[in-house]
C-alpha cells in the first residue's frame, strides 16, 4: 500500500508534480493525477469572469476555453440544438410522423424496457397523446419476447390497424423484423442510438445519429434525446404547415416533457456534455414541479426529499423504472410515467418500490455465485483482459447488474451469461473507459461465435449457445488483451485539488454545482483530504462503509463509500484506527431527516506517511 507525502494543512493548490500527493499506487491500485494542467488558465478564468478561484480550477480541468465559459455555465437548447437537427433521415422520419398525425394514421410504437426505452416511449405516448392521435405502444416482455421488434408484435400491429411503426431505443439490427413489417404493408421510423453497421434496415427512415453515414456529431445522446430532436422537428412541422392555427391551446408543450428526457439521458450513463447537458439542466428544471405525477410518486415512494438532480434521477428513480423492466413488468412502468391520475400513480410507484426490492435481492444471489467465479478466474490468470461468469437460470434482468459489479470490484470489463436449460444464454456485458466492448461483439457475431450481440462502446448484450462458449471467450481474450492492458496499467484517479473537512461546506457544493451537472464526459470535482483521521466507521447496509474524518482543525466530515464491504478500501476504512489517511472523493448533498450536510462520497484512500 502506497504511502505519501501530507501537504501543510489548509493547502488547497494542486502540487505541480504529476502525481497528486505523490501517490503512484492507492489502496484501489490507482495512481492519483492532478486534473488540471493549465494552471494559469484556470486564473485567467476566474479573473475575467470574476468567478471563485476553485470554480475556475473545475472549469479549466474539463477543457472549457475562456470565450465558452458564459456558455457552459449557462447552457441553451436554442444554441445546441441546431447541430441535431442535422441527423440522417431526421426530415423525412419527421415528415411521415406528421402525415400520420394530420391524417389519422394509427401509429405503432415499440420500444426498449430499461429507463431510456421507456421514457423515449412515455414522451411519444405524451406528445401524440396531447394531439389526440391514434396510437398504441408495446414494450417487449423481456423474459418472453427479448430485445426489439418481433414478427408476432407486428402481425399483431398489422391487425390492429397500425400503418406507422415507430421504433425507440432499438431497431437498428432489427433487419428481419423491419423487412417482415415492411411485407405487410407496415412502414418502419427506426429511433436508435445504439451503434450500427454499414448495412441498415430496409426502413422508412432511421434516425440514429451513429450510423456511419451521420454528420450531426450528436453520438452522445440517448435515445430519449434523439426522440426529442424528432419531436421537436414534427412539431416544426406540424407548425409549418398550420395544423395549430385553428386551436392553439391543443399545440402541446414539448419543453414540459424534458423531465422524461433528463431522466433518460442521466440512466443511459451517456456523456454530460454539448446538448446532453442542456436537456438534462433544462429537464431537472421542469422534473422540480413536479408535474408528471407518476414521476413525483416514485420520488415519494422512495422517500427522495432532494432536488432533482444526477444522483436522484440516476441511483434513486431510475433504479426502480428499470427494475419493472427486469422483472417483466415494464408496461406498469410506462403507465406510471404518463398517467395523469394521482392515485393510480401512487398506487404503481409502490408497486415498483416492491420490484426493486425483490431486483435487489435476486441481484445479491447471482452476484454472490459471480463474484466466486471472478476471483477463481483472477486467481488463476491475473492478467485476463475481461471476465465471463456464467450460470444456471440465472435472471437475465440482473446480468447487466452483475456485470457492472464485477467491472467495478476488478477493474476490467465483465459479462455475465445465464444459460436456459435448451442451452442458450443471455448475457450483459460492461466495460472500462479505453476498451470498445461492443465493437468486439459485433466482431463476435460476425465469426459466428454469437447468435446475437449489439450494444456500444461501454455496454453490450449477447445471444449465444452454450456449446460455442469456449471460442466466444478465447475470441474476446484475443480480441481485448491489447486494449484492456492498457487501460488497467493507465489506471488513474482525477484529483481537482485538496481541502480539510472545514471547507466542504454547503455553500461550496452549491458553488461547483454551476458547472454541473456532473456525469461521464462532465466528471463530478474530486478532492482529496489530507492526513485525516477516521473517527468513527462502520458498515451501512450489507456492503457499503461509512465513516466521519476529522481534519487538522478538528472538524468532521461525514462519509461514505458504496459496494466497499471486503474490498481493499473497505477494509482500509474499518481498520485505520488513529494513523492519518489521505481520503479521496465527491462531495454531495445529504438531504436524509430534512436536514442538509455535506457529504463525501469516498472513491479512493491511502496511509499517510
Amino acid at each position: 500500500m502506497k504511502r505519501s507525502r501530507v501537504p501543510e494543512p489548509g493547502a488547497g493548490n494542486l502540487p505541480e508534480s504529476e502525481y497528486f500527493l505523490d501517490v503512484t499506487s492507492s489502496v484501489t491500485g490507482q495512481a492519483w493525477r492532478n486534473r488540471l494542467i493549465d494552471h494559469r488558465g484556470a486564473q485567467a478564468i476566474s479573473q475575467r469572469y470574476d468567478l471563485p478561484d476553485i470554480l475556475g480550477r473545475v472549469l479549466a480541468a474539463r477543457g472549457v476555453a475562456q470565450d465558452a465559459v458564459e456558455a457552459f455555465l449557462s447552457p441553451t437548447l436554442r444554441d445546441l440544438m441546431p447541430a441535431a437537427l442535422t441527423m440522417c433521415d431526421l426530415n423525412q422520419g419527421a415528415e411521415r410522423i406528421a402525415e400520420a398525425i394530420v391524417t389519422g394514421e394509427k401509429i405503432g410504437v415499440i420500444g426498449d424496457y430499461d429507463v431510456d426505452g421507456i421514457s423515449s416511449s412515455a414522451l411519444l405516448h405524451r406528445y401524440l397523446g396531447q394531439l389526440g392521435a391514434d396510437f398504441l405502444i408495446h414494450i417487449p416482455h423481456r423474459l418472453d419476447e427479448g430485445y426489439g421488434p418481433n414478427e408476432k408484435t407486428l402481425d399483431r400491429f398489422k391487425t390492429e390497424g397500425v400503418d406507422l411503426a415507430i421504433t425507440v431505443d432499438c431497431g437498428i439490427s432489427a433487419h428481419d423484423p423491419v423487412s417482415h413489417a415492411k411485407a405487410l404493408g407496415i412502414e418502419v421510423v427506426i429511433v436508435d442510438h445504439h451503434q450500427a453497421g454499414l448495412e441498415l434496415p430496409q426502413a422508412h427512415s432511421i434516425i440514429n445519429p451513429n450510423r456511419q453515414d451521420d454528420l450531426s456529431n450528436q453520438g452522445q445522446l440517448c435515445a430519449a434525446g434523439v426522440c426529442f430532436v424528432l419531436l421537436a422537428k414534427v412539431h416544426a412541422h406540424l407548425k409549418s404547415i398550420g395544423h395549430f392555427d385553428d386551436d392553439a391551446a391543443a399545440e402541446p408543450d414539448l419543453l414540459g416533457l424534458l423531465d422524461l428526457v433528463a431522466l433518460a439521458t442521466v440512466c443511459d450513463v451517456v456523456p454530460l456534455t454539448g446538448l446532453n447537458r442542456a436537456l438534462v439542466r433544462q429537464g431537472f428544471k421542469v422534473m422540480a414541479r413536479r408535474d408528471n405525477r407518476g414521476l413525483a410518486k416514485l420520488s415519494d415512494a422512495a422517500g427522495l426529499r432532494r432536488r432533482p438532480d444526477v444522483h436522484a434521477a440516476g441511483f434513486v428513480i431510475g433504479p426502480r423504472i428499470n427494475a419493472a423492466g427486469r422483472l417483466g413488468f415494464s408496461e406498469k412502468a410506462l403507465d406510471l410515467l404518463t398517467t395523469a391520475d394521482p392515485a393510480r400513480a401512487a398506487g404503481i410507484a409502490q408497486e415498483l418500490e416492491a420490484f426493486n426490492k425483490q431486483r435487489q435481492a435476486i441481484e445479491l444471489d447471482v452476484f454472490d455465485q459471480a463474484i466466486d467465479q471472478g476471483q477463481k478466474a483472477i486467481g488463476e490468470a491475473s492478467d485476463t483482459p475481461i471476465l465471463i461468469v456464467t450460470g444456471e437460470g440465472w435472471h437475465p434482468g440482473v446480468l447487466g447488474l452483475v456485470a457492472g459489479r464485477l467491472k467495478e470490484r476488478f477493474g476490467r470489463p465483465a459479462i455475465a451469461v445465464g444459460f436456459e436449460p435448451g442451452g442458450t444464454g443471455q448475457g450483459s456485458g460492461r466495460s472500462i473507459p479505453g476498451v470498445d466492448l461492443g465493437g468486439a461483439i459485433r466482431d463476435a457475431v460476425t465469426l459466428k461465435h454469437l447468435l446475437k450481440g449489439g450494444g456500444h462502446a461501454m455496454a453490450a448484450g449477447i445471444t449465444l449457445d452454450k456449446k460455442n462458449l469456449g471460442a466466444f471467450r478465447a475470441f474476446m481474450e484475443e480480441r481485448l488483451v491489447e486494449a484492456t492492458d492498457a487501460a488497467v496499467s493507465g489506471a488513474r484517479l482525477d484529483i481537482d485539488g485538496a481541502m480539510s473537512a472545514g471547507g466542504a461546506t454547503i455553500e461550496l457544493i452549491e458553488l461547483l454545482d454551476r458547472a454541473g451537472p456532473f456525469g461521464m464526459g462532465n466528471p463530478t470535482p474530486r478532492f482529496v483530504f489530507p492526513g485525516h483521521r477516521i473517527a468513527y466507521s462502520d458498515l451501512a447496509g450489507q456492503e457499503h462503509v461509512r465513516c466521519t474524518l476529522v481534519g487538522p482543525e478538528n472538524k468532521r466530515l461525514s462519509g461514505i463509500a458504496f459496494r466497499v464491504l471486503g474490498a481493499p478500501l473497505g477494509e482500509l476504512l474499518l481498520s485505520s484506527g488513529e494513523q492519518p489517511v489521505h481520503v479521496a472523493g465527491r462531495l454531495s448533498i445529504n438531504d436524509w431527516g430534512g436536514k442538509r450536510t455535506a457529504q463525501l462520497m469516498i472513491d479512493d484512500a491511502v496511509i499517510a506517511k
